[in-house]
C-alpha cells in the first residue's frame, strides 16, 4: 500500500476511483483511518477509536498525507505483527467480532482499496500469492454474509480461473 500511496500525485486525488462514489482521495483517506481503526483494535485500545473521522473525504488529507498515512500504515503493520493483536475481540460501533475477524477485514481493506488506488492511478498492484490467498479465503466467506452487506457493491461474475486478484474485487462488487 506505501508503494502506492507513494506513486499518487496530489493532481490524481481527485480522478474517480474503482470505489463507487469515492475519488482517489477519498479512498485513500479512508485508508488512513482504517490504518488508525484497525491499528486501535490490535492494541485493544477502544479509546482511540472516538478520534477517527468515519466519513472519507480527500479534503482530510494535508499536503505531508503521503509521508503521515505512510507512518500510520507501518504502526498498522506492526500492530498486527503481534499475536497478540488477534486475541479477544473488538467493538467499532456497530460491529462487534473477534479480532481474528478484524485482522482479516484489515488485510481485505488494503488488498481491495489498494487495487482502487493503483487501478485509478495506472499502477501496478502486485501481492504475495499467501497474501492473496488469504484475502480471497476470508472475502469470498465473509463478504456474502457480512454484518453490513451495503459495504459492498453486488459480486461480479468472473470465471474461476481468473487471477486470485481479480476474484477478491470481483467479490466486492468491483469490475476487474
Amino acid at each position: 500500500m506505501i508503494k502506492v500511496l507513494d506513486g499518487v500525485s496530489d493532481g490524481q486525488l481527485t480522478v474517480s476511483s474503482p470505489c463507487a462514489l469515492w475519488s482517489v482521495g477519498d479512498v485513500i483517506d479512508h485508508v488512513n483511518q482504517v490504518a488508525l481503526v484497525f491499528t486501535a483494535l490490535a492494541f485493544h485500545d477502544t479509546d482511540a477509536l472516538l478520534g477517527v473521522a468515519t466519513n472519507p473525504d480527500a479534503a482530510h488529507l494535508d499536503s505531508h498525507w503521503q509521508e503521515s498515512i505512510s507512518r500510520h500504515l507501518r504502526t498498522l503493520g506492526e500492530s498486527w505483527d503481534d499475536p497478540a493483536a488477534w486475541k479477544g475481540s473488538g467493538n467499532v460501533p456497530g460491529s462487534d467480532l473477534s479480532n481474528d475477524r478484524w485482522g482479516k477485514i484489515t488485510l481485505t481493506e488494503l488488498v481491495v482499496h489498494g487495487w482502487d488506488i493503483a487501478r485509478a492511478t495506472g499502477q501496478p498492484f502486485d501481492l504475495p500469492e499467501s497474501s492473496l490467498w488469504a484475502c480471497f479465503e476470508h472475502v469470498a466467506e465473509f463478504v456474502p454474509n457480512a454484518p453490513v452487506p451495503a459495504l459492498w457493491g453486488p459480486p461480479v461474475d468472473v470465471a474461476s480461473d481468473e487471477a486470485l486478484l481479480d476474484r477478491i474485487v470481483a467479490i466486492t462488487g468491483r469490475r476487474p
